[in-house]
Order: C-alpha cells, then structure tokens, then sequence
C-alpha cells in the first residue's frame, strides 16, 4: 500500500533486532501493543503472564524489574506500583474486607499507620497490635475473622526487629496471610519469603533505586494464586508504575550490593560516636548491644542497615536547632538515596499519629532519624559533631 506523507509520519518504522541484543533493558515508553491474532489480544486482557497489551496490566520494562526483585526475594511473581504505598495498598484493599481483622506489629510506617486507621474508620476492619518479636502474643490476638498479619524487618523509625521465622510460623499455622514490609533491610540483608512471609513489600523509592530520582513500589509473592488475586485489584486500582521509573530501578539495583555495604559501614561509625555523644541520650540501631532486637538481629541479619534514630537529651528543643544546624546531612524525606538525609519523625512521617501511637512507635518529641548515605564516614560525624554543638 502506497501511504501519503502524513499517514507515514505516524505509522513509524520499527527495526528488528537479530543476532545481537541491549546491554541494558530497553524502556518500552508505549501505553500499549499491537496485535494480529485477535483471539491472542482478548486472551491478553484477562491474565498476568500474556502476552503485553496495555500498560496498566503490564509492560516490558516494568516485568524485568518485577522479575529482578522476584528473584532476589526467592518469590514466584512479583507486582510493581507507582509508590510503595501503592504496593501496601494494592496488598491491604486486595486482601481485606468490611469486618475482616489484621493484626499488626505495634511500630510501622507512619504512612501504613494512616492507611490501616482508614480502612478501620471507613470498612469496619479491626486491628489489633501486638510487639513484633512475640509470636504467642500474635496467635492469642488472632481471631476466626483474622486475615493479614502485617509486619516489618525493621521498624521505621526505632529499627525493631520482627521474629519473622516465629511470627510468620504462627501465621501459616493458622492459615493467615503474613505481609512483611522488607524496604529497610533489602533482600541483600533478609528475605523473609524464607522465613515463611508469604508477601514482601518494597517501597522501590529507597535502596532498590538507590538515587532520590524515582518514585514505586513492590510485592512480592511466595504463592502464584496470591499473586494473581492482588493483581487483579490492582488493574482496576490503578497503581501502575511508568516504564521510566522502572528503568531508572533496574539501574539503581545493579549496586545495590557495593551501595548497602558502606550504608551500613557508615551507620556503624556513626552509631559509635553518636552513643558517646553527651548531647545524646539514646541511639536506636540493632547492631548496638544497647538495643533490645539486638540478639535477634544477630541471628536474623548479616549487617544493620543504613537507618538508626538517636534522642536527644534537650528534647524537641533540641530537636529543632539540631535540624537547623546540619550542613552536610540535608533536611529531606525518604531514605536508601546516596546522600545522607535527617528528619524529626513526629513532626513528618509520622506526623498524623496521636501521642498515644507516637510513644507505641517509640518515637519521642527528641527523636531524630538518620538516613545514612555513602559519603565519607568522618565528614558525615564532623557535620553531625558540629550540629550537636
């Protein structure tokens, strides 16, 4: 057929790569995909492992990183989001309904806090919390109408350790989903699918992508048929993430490795000094003898993380002139980037907690939260030395 200019401009020449193929995986920046076989195209539509046929069921570039992080956690599928809290969400609103029940460690992410005192207020779900490292206190809270658990490898901002073999042991016990939010600890430091989590969450924005670019989320799946379930709700919710965000993951993840081991590195230097500090009157991290996760986090982690929260003895006071005094450290949100962030927790993330739930979270009115990057150790302490002053 012999096209005008105009029809030409729009139908693009595609080339077919033979004999060779991308270093890199390429970003299928299209909304959807072309079919011949009409039969093939209606197939496509209804199930996740067909063939592509519009972005919000599934992309090229977003199944790469999907299978990426997969395969780190030991799952059989995983489903990406456009934020971390779109993954929670996608796992929460897939899973539960009007008077469901879900038990919850007591110290979580503010912003999963919020959510669950929604689905409270609005459905008529019930929550019942309990310590994270106690699995006789979850199986008394469990009910005939329990269906989540919820948990976290390490709490934000206090880095409580959940007993994920006995909490999740419990769970499958009893036949209840266990959902274990691994954003802190990256699959590098634990994957609780071992441990018997039968859902991972990821909040892709932090360690994963690794470079305060991009914005998404992830869970993973131990169970085909559990997968399937949550991604069918999230189709209809919408919480696809853009092949670009993918992209600049899977970027992030070829580091991950070399990026956590001076996370971690620093944090341990930092702790050091912090703890010695007379300004200070607490530092949270488990890798200190001092903490009380800390024989647990001995047998469940190789390393500690790049997270740790310190009090200070000045209180909210002095709080705030330490936060105006930092120089090197930025006063940002978020965490898992290269560079080092600080932030007053009851002030930000988790600010819509009643006092009651900030004390449950452990977070006090001096509490400050360290996000360690992977700058040199010493001017890190030399920046945090001077605000301390």
């Amino acid at each position: 057929m012999e096209l005008r200019p105009e029809t030409r401009a729009v139908h693009l020449p595609q080339p077919e790569i033979t004999g060779s193929r991308p270093i890199t995986v390429p970003i299928y920046q299209t909304s959807g995909f072309v079919f011949d076989d009409p039969a093939v195209f209606a197939d496509a539509m209804g199930r996740p492992d067909g063939s592509f046929v519009y972005g919000r069921l599934a992309n090229p570039t977003v199944r790469s990183l999907e299978t990426a992080v997969s395969g780190l956690e030991g799952g059989v599928a995983a489903l990406a989001t456009g934020s971390g809290m779109g993954a929670i969400n996608c796992v929460l609103l897939g899973l539960l309904g009007p008077g469901d029940h879900l038990v919850s460690q007591k110290a979580i992410y503010g912003g999963t806090a919020a959510m669950i005192n929604e689905l409270v207020h609005r459905f008529g779900i019930t929550v019942t919390y309990v310590p994270e490292d106690d699995p006789e206190a979850l199986r008394a809270a469990v009910r005939p109408e329990t269906k989540l658990v919820y948990l976290e490898t390490l709490a934000n901002p206090a880095l409580q350790v959940a007993d994920l073999p006995g909490m999740c042991a419990v769970a499958r016990e009893l036949g209840i989903v266990s959902v274990v939010d691994n954003t802190f600890a990256t699959p590098l430091l634990c994957r609780p699918i071992e441990h018997g989590a039968d859902i991972v969450v990821h909040s892709t924005t932090k360690y994963l992508s690794g470079h305060t670019d991009v914005v998404g989320g992830l869970a993973v799946f131990a169970d085909d048929a559990l997968y399937r379930k949550v991604w069918h709700f999230s189709v209809e919710l919408g919480a696809t993430p853009d092949p670009f965000a993918a992209w600049l993951t899977l970027r992030g993840l070829q580091t991950l490795h070399l990026r956590m081991e001076r996370h971690c590195s620093n944090a341990r230097y930092l702790v050091s000094r912090l703890a010695a500090h007379p300004a200070v009157s607490a530092v949270h991290w488990p890798g200190l003898p001092s903490h009380p996760s800390y024989e647990l986090a001995g047998k469940l982690l190789p390393d500690f993380g790049g997270v740790f929260s310190f009090e200070l003895a000045g209180g909210r006071a002095a709080g705030e002139k330490f936060m105006a005094a930092v120089r090197l450290a930025l006063l940002a949100p978020s965490l898992g980037g290269v560079e080092t962030l600080v932030m007053h927790p009851a002030t930000t993330s988790h600010r819509s907690l009643s006092p009651e739930e900030l004390t449950r979270h452990g977070i006090g009115e001096g509490t400050i939260r360290v996000a360690v990057g992977i700058e040199h150790p010493e001017d890190l302490w030399a920046d945090l030395e001077q605000a301390l002053s």
